[in-house]
């Protein structure tokens, strides 16, 4: 729910810099359904069933994170969706490692209040032996903050690739545009330039185009010295 709330706050933030939102509606993305479908699994296993069979939820857990996967591969070329691939990535090498569980620090999850209930699946908690416990969830939002939670080192990098996305896609302030960005939008002025030194100005004939020289091929005639 914090991530939700945090992607809606980095949305906010684009017209604070200049940004504009509408820019988004020309994005193309394609099968948002598997993006769709992988929060919904995730959602399901956690908050709906989470009494469900273990193996159960862990299948869909782990089904969830290839559907993301499918998802951003097939929208690689989208601005900011390489580094959300990094963060993705590193989430779903350290569940598969251990187990179906993102490993979570003892320490972080008390000083964000939770207490996660015996029995239920929980898509993180405390592991007697965890493997890459550094990319767990070891970084707290202390208790005192609405909807406290703890986060992991590939929450933080999809966060950050959103927000890059979000402020590159819409043209805010915060990100430069890229060098070939900046020579494509300074083209027509070149021309134009180039046109006002006198450059030759095609002219049309039928349906091919000439540069406007003389077509005279006469010989030239000298004047004759007088005696």
């Amino acid at each position: 729910m914090l991530m939700a709330l945090l992607a809606g706050l980095l949305v906010a933030t684009v017209p604070l810099f200049g940004g504009h939102l509408r820019a988004l509606a020309h994005v193309r993305i394609k099968s948002f359904w598997l993006i769709a479908g992988a929060l919904a699994l995730q959602v399901v296993a956690i908050s709906v069933v989470p009494t469900w069979p273990r193996a159960v939820l862990v299948s869909a857990h782990l089904v969830s994170y290839v559907m993301a996967g499918w998802f951003v591969w097939l929208n690689r070329r989208v601005s900011g969706l390489p580094i959300v691939a990094l963060g993705g990535a590193l989430n779903a090498v350290t569940i598969a490692v251990n187990g179906g569980t993102l490993p979570a620090s003892r320490s972080a999850l008390a000083t964000a209040g939770i207490h996660p209930v015996a029995g239920d699946f929980n898509n993180s908690g405390v592991l007697a032996h965890p493997h890459l416990a550094w990319l767990g969830d070891v970084i707290p939002v202390p208790a005192s903050v609405p909807m406290a939670n703890v986060f992991s080192i590939g929450d933080l990098l999809i966060l950050l690739g959103l927000a890059y996305g979000l402020h590159h896609l819409c043209g805010s302030r915060l990100v430069r545009p890229s060098r070939r960005t900046e020579l494509t939008a300074a083209a027509p002025a070149t021309t134009t330039g180039a046109a006002a030194l006198g450059s030759p100005s095609p002219t049309r004939r039928g349906h091919r185009w000439f540069p406007t020289t003389s077509t005279d091929t006469s010989p030239r005639r000298h004047p004759q010295p007088t005696p």
